[in-house]
């Protein structure tokens, strides 16, 4: 007999496709079997139909072309007896989706089948159905399943539930026609009709709210006496899962209850005492009943639940965060970080078991809880976590320090409510990981020093002391370098001694060594070394004895491969050396930094870079499921995009590392304006071409170049000298500005966007004690007759506006302006007055699983915002 040919069992070709050696030999074996079947199909072969469709199966598996044999699925299907039919309908499962235009043929048989006398050809088409339906066929068969839910065979009631979720993914609209079933089916005894019956409310109630409605009127207290039967229940061998009866059912009507008791006060009352029974009564020794416990907690944390209730879900995730499970410790990290939103003074009480997870040896878990202690944080207990975490920096992994030092930094910089504190956790952060410290960092801890007189001095013996035993940290290194050349007289002559520092003496030679140190012994970063030369350069004006060594030490940079390095050590000793008369002056201690102009900027700064990224990522996204946001528009061209951007607006192209920089005179450029018709001096001319500036320029009126400034007024200045000229182009010595009054007017509503089925309405609050913050609350109103689900908004602004976005009221938005959507937004126009607000909208939503996007923008916002 021929081992290809139809009669061949199936097992016989699953042994000669195993016996195959190369995948050359496997594909052989296929061709002929392939073949053999083939010629089966034409003569209409139907004693072996059924052992020829299982072969197609298998060879499917394996990841052969089989379209050949779909319609044998047909065929088989419209056979009389149970095994064609079951052979048949397994096929049409594997072999077909609902993209195939061959299963428009197979609705007859499906819809005979569903009012087939035999239970057992009910439950295949059942099966078929669930699996591969389409809209067209849920339309045509949902009536016969919805008679199938109402049988009195418990099998084919939970198949017919489970071919009902089916329907409704497909087509929304037949939500109400399940409904009164669904509902029906909580009666039963049986689990798997339970568990079936269960899962279908829940996928009612996330397409409709009116069958939402519906069953929090009538599921609510079966649901309860569903949840009371089974943990009241004794031992049952059938549903016993390591101690836990049907944890499935468990955890399905507790997800119900929680859709069905979101945002409903009445319901979440009921569910409190079935709720508290649950959570004290199960077991967490084994997975089964913690999944349990997990699944109460969240319901209890997304219903309208008591306070006391809450306090007792956040213990059992207290408990999980000490169990020896990693998943476990995971998952409860995760619920608390949003519990502590909703019941922060019950999370704080185990915020040493949380700390504890910070060392946890998973890097997952470590990471997910330093998340969760920075949402702890706040000014009463800022100290002892901060003491904590730095305590643990110490010994943390390297991997890990990154992580552990920006939140520090974050924690420092927002909570911090005194200098001195700020400055003593900013240097033990320094000391122990400087060189995972940024860049934003250091340079506001130096800005921090510059507005702080009285800490100057402490700030700069500490960081010598530092320098002493860290001098291996990068960021230690570069803040010390400046505070040294900055007060380096205070550092040598004891200046402004606090009553905690101990004495200690140092001399003009020792503040030398530091920075000599710096150069050679660091690593070959430019942005170091060009500290460490500017910082020479100044000591040489402040300790005349160490001139002469200091410009030896300049001058051994001047082979230096780097172009920067060489330049400045040139220009250096050109100064020291031929420019003696102007040294003084030209080498003074830098003019306290403006520190909100810069908190000011870096906010800017980080968040257009926070744009960006959401802006790409969102750009890579084939959905439209976009989170409740800002987008801030960021630097061209996508300000043009947006038409946001004008003319007039000048392009601010300095970072907050540029801005910094500038200020230290690494990396300087002109940007003066000239003033013609006065010719500069000579003195000035020489010294702009020693430290290649370009070309001289004398200031009259001085301009403010800073983005964040420039919507201040600018008072005219008297003509500078020569030598004030260069050290306003070195040292950018702010000018005076003045603020005109401000009056608070009152600004009529608009209506921002309108569209055949969508309206958007802003209304204007301001603060008189701020002109330039504008509250906005914009309403949501659907013009349309279909309900828009997932419904998200986000606005983006031009560079010198400022938007926080608070979360909206709701995400679904009833049809025919039944209910109203609200969102609160926080507009901050930094140069009010100067220019207008403008901003551009985003709404999305689904309209019957459909994703929509809507566009717009406001051109027609009050004047005076």
């Amino acid at each position: 007999m021929n081992p290809f040919s139809s009669p061949t069992r199936l097992r016989d070709m699953i042994r000669a496709i195993r016996a195959c050696k190369t995948a050359a030999e496997e594909r052989a074996v296929v061709r002929k079997e392939c073949a053999a079947i083939r010629s089966a199909i034409s003569e209409n072969d139907q004693f072996y139909r059924h052992r020829n469709l299982a072969k197609l199966m298998f060879i499917h598996m394996l990841g052969y072309p089989t379209h050949f044999g779909q319609l044998e699925c047909l065929k088989l299907i419209a056979a009389v007896d149970f095994p064609e039919k079951r052979i048949g309908y397994l096929g049409l499962m594997l072999l077909l989706d609902e993209r195939q235009e061959v299963l428009m043929l197979v609705t007859n048989s499906l819809k005979q089948d569903l009012n087939h006398s035999n239970q057992y050809i009910v439950g295949l088409a059942l099966c078929a159905l669930g699996n591969i339906c389409s809209a067209e066929m849920a339309l045509d068969l949902a009536p016969e399943v919805e008679r199938l839910l109402l049988s009195r065979d418990q099998t084919i009631k939970k198949k017919a539930a489970l071919c009902s979720i089916r329907i409704i993914r497909k087509v929304s609209d037949l939500a109400e026609n399940l409904m009164s079933p669904a509902a029906s089916l909580l009666k039963e005894k049986h689990h798997g009709v339970l568990i079936a019956g269960v899962q279908l409310c829940t996928d009612l109630c996330k397409v409709s709210a009116s069958v939402l409605e519906y069953l929090r009127k009538t599921c609510i207290e079966r649901l309860i006496r569903i949840l009371k039967d089974i943990s009241n229940s004794s031992y049952s061998l059938e549903y016993d899962i390591a101690g836990t009866v049907d944890p499935f059912l468990h955890i399905r009507v507790l997800k119900l209850m929680r859709i069905l008791g979101q945002g409903d006060a009445d319901s979440s009352e009921y569910m409190i005492d079935i709720l508290a029974q649950v959570a004290s009564k199960t077991e967490s020794k084994k997975n089964a009943g913690n999944a349990v416990l997990y699944e109460c907690v969240e319901t209890i944390m997304g219903i309208e639940a008591t306070s006391g209730l809450r306090v007792l879900a956040v213990n059992i995730l207290g408990r999980f965060l000490s169990n020896h499970d990693n998943n476990i410790r995971y998952v409860a990290l995760n619920m608390l970080m949003k519990a502590v939103t909703i019941e922060s003074q019950a999370v704080q009480r185990h915020r040493t078991t949380i700390l504890e997870r910070v060392k946890d040896s998973d890097a997952s878990i470590q990471k997910r809880a330093l998340d969760l202690v920075f949402l702890l944080v706040n000014e009463t207990n800022v100290k002892p976590l901060t003491k904590e975490l730095i305590d643990y920096l110490e010994v943390s992994d390297q991997d890990f320090k990154g992580d552990l030092t920006a939140k520090i930094c974050s924690i420092v910089d927002k909570f911090s409510q005194e200098k001195l504190w700020y400055t003593d956790q900013m240097f033990k952060v320094l000391c122990l990981a400087g060189n995972y410290v940024k860049d934003d960092v250091w340079h506001a801890l130096i800005v921090a020093i510059s507005n702080a007189p009285y800490l100057q001095g402490y700030c700069v013996r500490s960081l010598y002391k530092a320098f002493q035993t860290y001098s291996d940290q990068e960021g230690l290194v570069r803040v010390a370098v400046w505070c040294i050349g900055e007060y380096g007289e205070m550092l040598v002559n004891n200046v402004k001694v606090l009553e905690m520092e101990e004495p200690m003496t140092v001399t003009e030679s020792d503040a030398v060594d530091v920075l000599e140190a710096s150069l050679k012994n660091c690593s070959p970063d430019i942005t170091t070394q060009s500290l460490s030369l500017i910082a020479l350069l100044k000591l040489s004006s402040r300790f005349p004895p160490t001139s002469e060594r200091i410009r030896e030490i300049i001058m051994y940079h001047k082979g230096s491969v780097v172009l920067e390095l060489q330049q400045r050590a040139i220009e250096f000793n050109s100064i020291i050396q031929r420019h003696q008369n102007i040294k003084p002056s030209l080498l003074e201690r830098m003019p306290v930094l403006d520190e909100m102009t810069y908190l000011l900027k870096k906010a800017s700064s980080s968040q257009a870079n926070v744009s960006a990224d959401k802006t790409s990522k969102s750009n890579s996204r084939a959905s439209l499921k976009l989170p409740n946001g800002v987008i801030h528009a960021p630097a061209t061209p996508d300000l043009d995009l947006l038409d946001l951007s004008s003319d007039d607006n000048p392009a601010n192209t300095s970072s907050s590392n540029d801005y910094l920089h500038d200020l230290l005179g690494i990396g300087l450029t002109n940007t003066g304006s000239t003033d013609q018709g006065i010719a500069p001096s000579e003195g000035t001319d020489i010294l702009m071409d020693l430290l290649s500036i370009g070309a001289p320029t004398v200031q009259n009126d001085i301009l403010v170049s800073d983005a964040v400034s420039s919507n201040q007024g600018i008072a005219p200045a008297t003509k500078p000298s020569s030598t004030t000229q260069v050290m306003d182009l070195l040292d950018g010595t702010p000018t005076n500005t003045s603020i005109s009054d401000y009056q608070n007017p009152v600004h009529p509503s608009i209506i921002a966007f309108q569209s055949n089925t969508l309206m958007i309405t802003f209304t204007f609050t301001k603060q008189a004690d701020d002109p330039k913050v504008t509250q906005i609350q914009a309403t949501f109103t659907n013009l349309s007759s279909d309900t828009y689900t997932d419904f998200v908004f986000q606005a983006a602004v031009p560079k010198f506006i400022q938007l926080q976005l608070d979360p909206a009221s709701s995400n679904f938005l009833p049809a025919n302006s039944n209910e109203e959507i609200t969102q609160s937004l926080t507009v901050t126009n930094t140069q009010h007055g100067q220019k207008a607000l403008a901003m551009r909208m985003r709404i999305a939503y689904k309209v019957n699983d459909q994703d929509v996007l809507e566009q717009g923008q406001v051109n027609n916002f009050p004047p005076g915002l």
